[in-house]
């Protein structure tokens, strides 16, 4: 039961691999999205951090150009102090001690810096830069707790040598609010934007998995329509045979009658596993439809002398002569089909069927009968299989509906002025 249950039909499968390609794609573009967008959004943040870190560079740099040394070698700041707004931004100087190059002193602080961080973050960039003898930055917080970037770059007495330490080291700070606050906007905008596409990618990949399966899809319902037309239709002669075999073993028929009886059921299967076969071809393209300038009256003349007689029913012509594009033979099956149909159903029971055949020069085939007209319920669907509505299988009209629009031509359906059906084939002629 268990593996019965696991059973998945040939269109399940089908449909569960159009999932698989869908969620596959989904996938495909989501690892490519989010691989884009951790780059883009790492490129910004280096990005913003860059521009400040330069623009601090370019204030340590120009003060540095005003510190001063006494005759002593002892520094002076009166020129940076009186030239340079320290306090904003905030502006530190720190003196390395030449015994102990990890302790700083602070030589200048501004009074009321714009931004205020602790004298433990000032003092830890000091030892940054001394350490690795050049520019340090990093993120930092304020003494509120709002974001700075904090730059400490070292400088050297005018007169050092080249294996020297630094003198002492400035240390500022610049206000990192506003770059992390576009920042993190860009984040939401890159992530929704990752989702939006995503969504997006899924449904494309859902359209192009369904146009990609759409023709293993027609190929089943193609199959399974082949089977069930040829159960639904072999299902009758098949019983009959069966039953007049049946017969024949208890000796109750002639045997003359039975072979009789055997020849034209052989006959009918035959004609109705054509008929399958035709319409399979049809439906999946498979039949070439070899289009030539056709003489639609001399046509239609002989199919109608074909079916003469038969069983006492009257067909008559009346055919002006017409030239149509189109196959011979596929439109003698679907001429023929219209006619066997109008023979079979075209009369009341008992009475001979009085069939008319009209060929227009604008290469139309009209059909009508006298019987007793299309039933109401089967109109809308008339030329589906197993919609007759009269018994058969309404296989020969579905064929000849296929043969019309294979030519680019219609077939249409109504009532005759005697009261019974008509159907009207139109193709397209050779003008």
């Amino acid at each position: 039961m268990r593996s019965a249950s696991r059973t998945l039909t040939p269109t399940a499968r089908v449909l569960r691999l159009r999932r698989r390609i869908s969620l596959l794609f989904a996938l495909t573009s989501a690892v490519g999205l989010i691989a884009m967008a951790v780059l883009a959004v790492r490129s910004d943040s280096g990005r913003w951090r860059e521009q400040l870190d330069h623009t601090m560079d370019a204030d340590t740099s120009w003060a540095l150009g005003l510190l001063e040394t006494d005759g002593d070698g002892r520094l002076v700041l009166d020129v940076l102090a009186d030239s340079v707004d320290t306090a904003c931004p905030p502006l530190t100087v720190l003196l390395v001690d030449p015994g102990d190059p990890g302790a700083l002193t602070v030589e200048h602080a501004p009074a009321k810096p714009c931004l205020t961080v602790s004298r433990a973050v000032v003092q830890e960039a000091g030892r940054a830069a001394v350490r690795a003898d050049g520019v340090r930055a990093f993120d930092g917080r304020t003494t509120d707790g709002g974001p700075v970037r904090v730059f400490a770059q070292p400088f050297y007495a005018p007169e050092a040598a080249e294996d020297a330490g630094p003198q002492g080291v400035l240390v500022t700070v610049a206000d990192a609010g506003a770059p992390r606050d576009d920042h993190r906007r860009l984040v939401w905008l890159v992530t929704g934007g990752c989702a939006v596409l995503v969504l997006l990618s899924a449904a494309v990949g859902h359209v192009l998995s369904g146009r990609a399966v759409r023709p293993a899809l027609a190929a089943l319902d193609r199959q399974e329509a082949f089977l069930a037309d040829a159960a639904h239709d072999l299902r009758t002669p098949a019983a009959s045979l069966r039953t007049l075999a049946e017969t024949a073993l208890r000796g109750e028929t002639d045997s003359a009658d039975v072979h009789r009886r055997t020849l034209r059921l052989a006959e009918g299967m035959g004609r109705l596993v054509d008929g399958l076969l035709t319409r399979a071809r049809l439906m999946s393209g498979t039949a070439a439809v070899t289009r030539q300038p056709l003489r639609l009256d001399q046509l239609v003349e002989a199919v109608a002398e074909e079916s003469a007689g038969a069983a006492g029913h009257r067909v008559r012509v009346e055919a002006a002569e017409a030239v149509v594009v189109a196959d011979p033979d596929l439109v003698r099956r679907a001429v023929g089909n219209l006619l066997d149909n109008a023979l079979a159903h075209g009369h009341a029971p008992g009475v001979p069927a009085d069939v008319l055949l009209t060929v227009g020069r604008d290469g139309t085939v009209t059909v009508e009968d006298a019987g007793p007209g299309l039933p109401p319920e089967v109109a809308g669907a008339l030329f589906e299989r197993f919609r007759s509505g009269s018994g058969s299988t309404g296989l020969g009209l579905s064929i000849a509906s296929w043969v019309a629009h294979a030519h680019g031509g219609t077939l249409t359906a109504g009532r005759s002025a005697a009261g019974g059906a008509r159907f009207v084939l139109r193709l397209p002629t050779s003008d």
